[in-house]
């Protein structure tokens, strides 16, 4: 396995003040994972608009067999794209309710 999407559980430190665990390597775990995911989908845009670009391109110069394929390609590609869309909305909802929580 390259990268786990499910972080492991992390071990607790005894302190001085009760059970703590180290706050610093939680955020830089999480922000790992969340640039990783982010990452990922981007990449998988990127992936997929370059398939459906090479499909157009045998579709056009008659190379390719299927027609099917090209439509087939474009879902891939607009479905990527729609997934990338939703992360980010869900990501600035995210931010725009942590930024109304008042201390």
């Amino acid at each position: 396995m390259a990268t786990e999407f499910i972080t492991p559980i992390q071990p607790l430190k005894f302190g001085v003040g009760g059970i703590t665990t180290s706050k610093s390597s939680v955020i830089e775990e999480g922000t790992a994972l969340f640039k990783d995911v982010f990452s990922d989908a981007i990449q998988n845009v990127k992936d997929t608009q370059k398939n459906l670009e090479d499909k157009q391109y045998l579709l056009a110069t008659g190379q390719i067999d299927d027609a099917h394929t090209v439509p087939i390609a474009a879902a891939e590609a607009q479905l990527s794209v729609d997934l990338l869309v939703q992360l980010r909305n869900k990501a600035v909802e995210a931010y725009n309710e942590l930024m109304r929580i008042s201390l």
